[in-house]
């Protein structure tokens, strides 16, 4: 606000400024230009002394000479000259330099109220509602979710409110969430590791009598051993059931499914990375490609796009971006490549996995989760990813189905 308010000092001094000098300058043109008729009228006189004749065509400020009985009878402005003995009425065209700078200061002064009226406008209708909101991200990145964030009608800030309660609920809803799955996982692993414990007192058990040689007969050690390696088969897959609720979905994805011309997502990712790309002087290109209705969640598909040329920006060499495109059986697909790739190929198959990164990720901050979320979301709207490696060059293909 304190800001907004020396804007506002600024704005109008400069305006006033203007005005003063725009006006100084404007007398200075009036008087001069009141003084130019009377220089011609006295070179008028000079030129009628000298050859008793004269040309108006010479003196543009001065419309008529005359002499005779009515010599001061005239509703036009005029003066009185005398040249070789003889009076002359020289009239001459007035300046209308007053009227001008009358004119100029009242459309200056419209035009004043006007940036007033604007600079009340800004501050009621968008500074006055920002200055209200400037609190809500605060708070909820400290996780206080309870937060008011009021009501705005204003066309300007309207939307803006709407999409930060969008937010809110999203976060809550995602805090619930992993609470219920922290929850249940911890119920399952309670529940399996107090399974484990029977199978693993009976291996225990007949491992001890084993040991001491408390089974003279070789049918009793035969049985005490497949009991052991029946229990371990049920440790085994309790463990195998550890292992699965350790790797179940940390994460839940929602996809509206839709419909969407390809050229409004291609036009959004290239507003959002050309800028980028260029200032790093990475050249990126969008090969041509036919316009089509693809059925996907929209935003969804702009965000594996996003992901995909995230990481060709991190473990790219930074010299080439590219998408191109091609169709087949009906379906879209959209290949976002890189050049300057270092990841081996034995390691493609595993890198959609979750948390996994590849060998050429030692220096690139990460999490190893922007393939797998690809993928997740790509199979959610009913189509596929997959990753090649040609040459130097690292690629990743969307399929999309068409509608």
């Amino acid at each position: 606000m304190k800001a907004f308010r020396r804007l506002c000092i600024a704005v109008i001094t400069v305006f006033l400024l203007m005005t003063v000098i725009l006006n100084l300058f404007l007398v200075g043109m009036k008087d001069r230009n009141e003084g130019i008729y009377r220089v011609e009228a006295k070179r008028l006189a000079d030129e009628i002394a000298e050859t008793g004749e004269f040309d108006l065509e010479k003196y543009p400020h001065i419309t008529g000479v005359f002499t005779g009985d009515e010599l001061y009878r005239s509703d036009e402005h005029y003066l009185i000259i005398e040249a070789g003995g003889t009076l002359y009425r020289v009239e001459y065209t007035a300046g209308n330099g007053q009227s001008s700078i009358v004119v100029i200061n009242c459309v200056f002064g419209v035009l004043f109220l006007l940036v007033i009226g604007l600079l009340c406008y800004i501050r009621w209708h968008i500074i006055v509602p920002f200055s209200r909101l400037n609190d809500v991200p605060q708070e909820l990145a400290r996780g206080n979710l309870a937060v008011p964030i009021p009501e705005e009608k204003s066309r300007f800030f309207g939307k803006f409110t709407w999409g930060v309660n969008l937010l809110r609920e999203s976060i809550e809803d995602s805090r619930k969430k992993e609470i219920t799955m922290q929850r249940d996982k911890k119920l399952l692993l309670l529940s399996l590791s107090h399974d484990i414990k029977t199978p693993l007192s009976a291996i225990k058990l007949n491992a001890k009598a084993l040991a001491r040689g408390l089974y003279k007969d070789e049918e009793k050690r035969r049985a005490a051993a497949l009991s052991i390696n029946t229990r371990a088969d049920e440790i085994e897959r309790f463990v195998s059931e550890i292992t699965k609720a350790a790797s179940e979905d940390f994460m839940s994805f929602e996809v509206t499914q839709g419909e969407a011309f390809l050229s409004v997502i291609i036009t959004r990712i290239k507003e959002r990375y050309a800028p980028e790309l260029a200032m790093s002087k990475t050249e990126f290109i969008i090969q041509k490609y036919d316009d089509c209705i693809l059925s996907c969640d929209p935003d969804r598909l702009a965000e594996c796009l996003q992901n995909l040329i995230e990481n060709a920006i991190k473990y790219g060499d930074g010299r080439r971006i590219e998408i191109s495109f091609d169709k087949m059986d009906g379906c879209e697909l959209i290949t976002v490549s890189n050049t300057g790739c270092t990841l081996e190929t034995k390691e493609l198959p595993q890198i959609f996995e979750s948390f996994h990164r590849g060998n050429n990720a030692d220096n690139v901050q990460g999490n190893g989760l922007g393939l797998f979320i690809c993928r997740r979301l790509m199979g959610l709207m009913n189509g596929e990813v997959y990753a090649d490696i040609c040459d130097d060059a690292f690629s990743i293909t969307l399929v999309v189905k068409m509608a």
